[in-house]
Protein backbone atom coordinates (compact mmCIF):
# COMPACT_ATOMS: atom_id res chain seq x y z
CA UNK A 1 0.00 0.00 0.00
CA UNK A 2 1.20 3.23 -1.03
CA UNK A 3 1.10 6.34 1.55
CA UNK A 4 -1.92 7.78 -0.92
CA UNK A 5 -3.59 4.65 0.43
CA UNK A 6 -3.08 5.70 4.16
CA UNK A 7 -4.87 9.21 3.84
CA UNK A 8 -7.97 8.62 0.97
CA UNK A 9 -9.26 5.81 -1.20
CA UNK A 10 -7.55 3.65 -3.67
CA UNK A 11 -9.52 3.50 -6.64
CA UNK A 12 -11.36 0.11 -7.25
CA UNK A 13 -13.22 -1.50 -10.14
CA UNK A 14 -16.90 -2.12 -9.39
CA UNK A 15 -16.80 -1.05 -5.67
CA UNK A 16 -16.09 3.15 -4.55
CA UNK A 17 -12.50 1.86 -3.58
CA UNK A 18 -9.80 0.16 -0.64
CA UNK A 19 -9.01 2.11 2.33
CA UNK A 20 -5.94 1.22 4.73
CA UNK A 21 -6.93 -0.10 7.82
CA UNK A 22 -6.33 3.39 9.83
CA UNK A 23 -8.42 5.68 7.71
CA UNK A 24 -11.32 2.97 7.89
CA UNK A 25 -11.03 3.37 11.68
CA UNK A 26 -10.76 7.22 11.43
CA UNK A 27 -14.01 7.35 9.19
CA UNK A 28 -15.96 4.75 11.89
CA UNK A 29 -14.60 6.67 15.11
CA UNK A 30 -15.70 10.15 13.30
CA UNK A 31 -19.14 9.01 12.25
CA UNK A 32 -18.56 8.85 8.35
CA UNK A 33 -19.04 5.12 7.91
CA UNK A 34 -20.12 1.90 9.34
CA UNK A 35 -17.70 -1.03 10.17
CA UNK A 36 -18.43 -4.08 8.92
CA UNK A 37 -17.17 -7.68 9.40
CA UNK A 38 -18.00 -10.27 6.23
CA UNK A 39 -16.34 -12.89 8.58
CA UNK A 40 -17.41 -16.15 9.83
CA UNK A 41 -18.73 -16.28 13.40
CA UNK A 42 -16.08 -19.09 13.89
CA UNK A 43 -13.37 -16.65 12.47
CA UNK A 44 -14.01 -13.82 14.70
CA UNK A 45 -14.98 -16.18 17.77
CA UNK A 46 -11.41 -18.08 17.25
CA UNK A 47 -8.97 -15.62 15.64
CA UNK A 48 -10.46 -12.34 17.46
CA UNK A 49 -12.97 -9.45 16.42
CA UNK A 50 -13.62 -5.41 16.55
CA UNK A 51 -15.79 -4.57 18.75
CA UNK A 52 -17.97 -2.02 16.94
CA UNK A 53 -17.86 -3.96 14.15
CA UNK A 54 -21.42 -4.94 12.61
CA UNK A 55 -21.20 -9.00 12.12
CA UNK A 56 -22.56 -9.49 8.45
CA UNK A 57 -20.92 -12.99 7.20
CA UNK A 58 -20.45 -13.08 3.64
CA UNK A 59 -19.83 -16.83 3.77
CA UNK A 60 -20.95 -18.76 6.60
CA UNK A 61 -19.21 -21.81 8.18
CA UNK A 62 -18.64 -24.50 7.74
CA UNK A 63 -18.60 -25.34 4.08
CA UNK A 64 -18.64 -21.62 3.30
CA UNK A 65 -21.96 -21.50 1.60
CA UNK A 66 -22.81 -17.61 0.77
CA UNK A 67 -24.93 -16.17 3.12
CA UNK A 68 -28.82 -15.90 2.08
CA UNK A 69 -29.51 -12.81 4.31
CA UNK A 70 -26.42 -10.94 3.36
CA UNK A 71 -28.19 -8.40 1.35
CA UNK A 72 -31.10 -7.55 4.12
CA UNK A 73 -28.54 -7.30 6.91
CA UNK A 74 -25.81 -5.38 4.65
CA UNK A 75 -28.70 -2.46 4.07
CA UNK A 76 -29.73 -2.72 7.48
CA UNK A 77 -25.99 -2.21 9.15
CA UNK A 78 -25.24 0.97 6.47
CA UNK A 79 -28.31 2.71 7.37
CA UNK A 80 -27.69 5.67 5.59
CA UNK A 81 -23.70 5.67 5.86
CA UNK A 82 -21.30 4.09 3.90
CA UNK A 83 -19.37 0.80 4.35
CA UNK A 84 -15.66 0.11 4.95
CA UNK A 85 -15.66 -3.91 4.95
CA UNK A 86 -13.45 -6.07 6.65
CA UNK A 87 -11.92 -9.89 6.15
CA UNK A 88 -9.32 -12.01 7.13
CA UNK A 89 -7.38 -10.44 4.32
CA UNK A 90 -8.87 -8.34 2.63
CA UNK A 91 -10.18 -10.56 -0.44
CA UNK A 92 -13.83 -11.32 0.25
CA UNK A 93 -14.41 -7.96 1.71
CA UNK A 94 -13.70 -7.24 -2.23
CA UNK A 95 -16.50 -9.21 -3.26
CA UNK A 96 -18.76 -8.44 -0.64
CA UNK A 97 -18.05 -4.46 -1.26
CA UNK A 98 -18.73 -5.44 -4.93
CA UNK A 99 -22.58 -6.80 -3.96
CA UNK A 100 -22.88 -4.11 -1.67
CA UNK A 101 -22.46 -1.36 -4.49
CA UNK A 102 -24.75 -3.59 -6.63
CA UNK A 103 -27.35 -2.63 -3.24
CA UNK A 104 -26.76 0.77 -4.03
CA UNK A 105 -24.59 1.29 -0.74
CA UNK A 106 -20.80 3.17 -0.86
CA UNK A 107 -19.02 0.24 0.04
CA UNK A 108 -15.23 0.38 0.48
CA UNK A 109 -12.66 -2.71 1.12
CA UNK A 110 -10.10 -2.66 4.22
CA UNK A 111 -6.97 -3.42 2.46
CA UNK A 112 -5.06 -5.84 4.73
CA UNK A 113 -8.31 -7.60 6.53
CA UNK A 114 -8.18 -8.18 9.87
CA UNK A 115 -4.62 -10.92 10.08
CA UNK A 116 -2.99 -9.18 6.89
CA UNK A 117 -1.30 -11.19 4.23
CA UNK A 118 0.56 -14.83 5.01
CA UNK A 119 4.41 -14.40 5.92
CA UNK A 120 7.19 -16.86 4.02
CA UNK A 121 6.38 -19.23 6.59
CA UNK A 122 2.33 -19.34 5.78
CA UNK A 123 1.21 -17.48 9.27
CA UNK A 124 -0.77 -14.55 9.22
CA UNK A 125 -1.02 -11.37 11.65
CA UNK A 126 2.75 -10.30 11.09
CA UNK A 127 2.05 -8.31 8.18
CA UNK A 128 0.04 -5.32 7.92
CA UNK A 129 -3.86 -6.18 9.05
CA UNK A 130 -6.41 -4.56 11.62
CA UNK A 131 -4.74 -6.67 14.88
CA UNK A 132 -1.03 -5.37 13.57
CA UNK A 133 -1.97 -1.89 13.04
CA UNK A 134 -2.84 -1.32 16.58
CA UNK A 135 -6.45 -0.74 15.73
CA UNK A 136 -8.96 -1.93 18.50
CA UNK A 137 -9.74 -5.67 18.56
CA UNK A 138 -10.06 -8.03 21.26
CA UNK A 139 -10.54 -12.36 21.61
CA UNK A 140 -13.08 -14.20 23.87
Amino acid sequence: MNQRGLTQPEPAEGYAGDVSPQLAWQWVTSGHAVLVDVRTDAEREWVGFVPYAVNVAWKQWPGMAMNPNFDDAIREAASGHKVVLLCRSGVRSVAAAKRATELGLEAYNILEGFEGDANEHGHRGHQGGWRKRGLPWRQN
